[in-house]
């Protein structure tokens, strides 16, 4: 590299790593670590002590003014990484860790083309020195031609496939419908332009299972409009809560009241189910920016939305990165809504996996964002603290979705929902996602609390291991903190379990050293379900 290359590569990264210590030097509160698909369902078809934490831009002005500053600044940093001639990089986050490193998140174009599995992470000093890449892909970014040699279906675009092996000129199709259980389907499918055949496809939409139902009586934030009140809350975002009456699409409308008084704690009143989506929305907001330092999903201090009674006696929630809003079901029964605390958590996280390392949802990537979704629904239920839905590594066990007041799945021993894994094996990536995420769901649990048997909140537990190993947990505040930073500064749309036991060293090393017992406990955690 020419020493003018050095030059412009310093200016360039420097230039990042300066505006988000302006952000810093602003005003702006500090606080623990800190970034699209559609979301998922829950369903199948505070803080830290002692730790290096991390800093995002804090306020929407911030976030945007780093955005742009890398930006202009892409072309520099994409030839001083070694970047092809054609390929272009577009800023998708910037992160600025306590002691300065920086984490830019992009996405890339090659000759004007979307690459998809091209996403990429660059890690700077402070001073704009490079450390590292993170690639979702290592692959070289080439094609022979962009011209197709067969025709496909109308709207379909254009783009490059990289997402696994060499990469190649293809076409993405979104086909929409329903499946099977009645969650809208929005399947992607990628084809290669020169032969026609299917290279990949994923579900776009990403499921998960006042007087609430489930969290007893809550405060909400509420507007006054007119003469009465309605579900917005200005407090965090403008978050509004929408009844659909049993529609499949659109919003419905705005739920409203007279007396600002909500609900009755029962399925037979519709407000109620909108008292409990609209409370887990706050809760979730409000466990983002007090334990990862995050104003909202995408950081930029903008609210999604939530929508309840979902067609027909529907038994799922889903979480679309298209509309960025929440939707709930109302149950079997039409009266048993999913919106207990922790799969509105759920879901919510979906639309945070979508602006981080925008996992795909297929295959090892997809029980990741899967088990991203629990571990955090789970650390909302904890951080809420009620005394009518206690903390507990459960999911969906409010909710009574089997009928038999079991949960959907266990995060100390997965195998007990009769379809999870416990540990990881070469076939794991084929299971459905829900099935999958098992293997990072007890992963977190040996990292928390540990293995062996225990009680927490009345809960009793009894986490084994792969190997008969004894693993001695750290406590959920740090997991949440390590697996967080790993999700938003290392890991990629394609990363697989050994990918995420790589980027949780990289997020424990980061935050608590090199030599500290938390990251000896990463590894002792990931052996524990046989990710070596």
């Amino acid at each position: 590299m020419t020493p003018h290359m050095n030059t412009r590569r310093a200016a360039a990264l420097a230039a990042v790593a300066a505006m988000v210590v302006v952000g810093v030097q602003s005003g702006a509160a500090t606080a623990a670590p800190g970034n699209a698909r559609d979301g998922g369902s829950v369903t199948r078809a505070s803080g830290t002590s002692g730790a290096r934490t991390a800093i995002d831009p804090n306020t929407a002005s911030e976030r945007t003014a780093a955005i742009k500053s890398a930006q202009s600044d892409a072309s520099s940093t994409a030839d001083a990484i070694g970047l092809g001639s054609q390929e272009k990089l577009i800023v998708r986050d910037v992160i600025k860790d306590a002691d300065g490193t920086v984490h830019t998140r992009y996405e890339r174009t090659y000759a004007g083309l979307p690459v998809l599995g091209g996403d990429l992470v660059t890690h700077t000093t402070g001073s704009g020195k490079l450390k590292s890449v993170t690639k979702a892909n290592t692959a070289r970014i080439t094609v022979s031609s962009t011209t197709p040699k067969v025709r496909t279906a109308a709207g379909a675009r254009k783009v490059i496939w990289a997402g696994s092996g060499k990469p190649v000129l293809a076409f993405e199709t979104v086909r929409t419908g329903v499946q099977k259980d009645g969650t809208p389907s929005r399947r992607h499918v990628i084809t290669d332009a020169a032969t026609g055949r299917t290279l990949h496809s994923y579900e776009a939409i990403e499921t998960g299972v006042g007087n609430s139902q489930y969290s007893g009586k809550v405060t909400l934030s509420t507007t006054a409009s007119g003469s009465g009140f309605e579900l917005t809350d200005s407090d965090r975002g403008g978050h509004k809560t929408y009844d659909l009456n049993q529609g499949e699409s659109g919003t419905g409308a705005l739920v409203t009241d007279d007396d600002d008084t909500w609900g009755d704690g029962t399925g037979g009143d519709r407000q109620t189910a909108a008292v409990d989506a609209h409370y887990g929305a706050a809760m979730t907001w409000d466990f983002y920016k007090s334990a990862l330092g995050r104003s909202g999903i995408a950081g930029d201090g903008k609210a999604a939305y939530s929508r309840v009674h979902y067609g027909n006696a529907y038994v799922n929630a889903f979480w679309d990165d298209s509309c960025f809003c929440m939707t709930y079901g109302d149950g079997a029964d039409n009266k048993s809504a999913l919106t207990s605390l922790d799969v509105a958590g759920h879901e919510m996280s979906h639309g945070l996996t979508a602006a981080t390392a925008n996992l795909d949802y297929a295959g090892e990537s997809g029980g990741l964002n899967e088990a991203t979704s629990d571990i955090l629904g789970t650390s909302v239920e904890f951080f809420a603290d009620s005394s009518s839905d206690v903390g507990d590594y459960l999911i969906g066990e409010k909710i009574d979705i089997n009928g038999d007041g079991t949960p959907l799945r266990y995060m100390d021993k997965p195998s007990k929902d009769g379809g999870s894994a416990d540990y990881w094996s070469a076939g794991v990536g084929d299971l459905d996602v829900h099935y999958s995420s098992g293997v990072a769901n007890h992963f977190f649990y040996l990292l928390s609390e540990g293995s062996g048997p225990k009680t927490i909140n009345g809960v009793d537990y009894d986490s084994p291991t792969a190997d008969g190993s004894a693993v001695t947990g750290i406590g959920r505040d740090k997991a949440v903190q390590i697996w967080y930073k790993a999700l938003s500064a290392y890991m990629t749309s394609s990363t697989d379990y050994a990918a995420a036991r790589t980027a949780t060293q990289k997020a424990a090393t980061d935050l608590y050293g090199a030599d500290s017992p938390e990251l000896a406990a990463v590894d002792a955690a990931w052996s524990g379900v046989n990710v070596k």
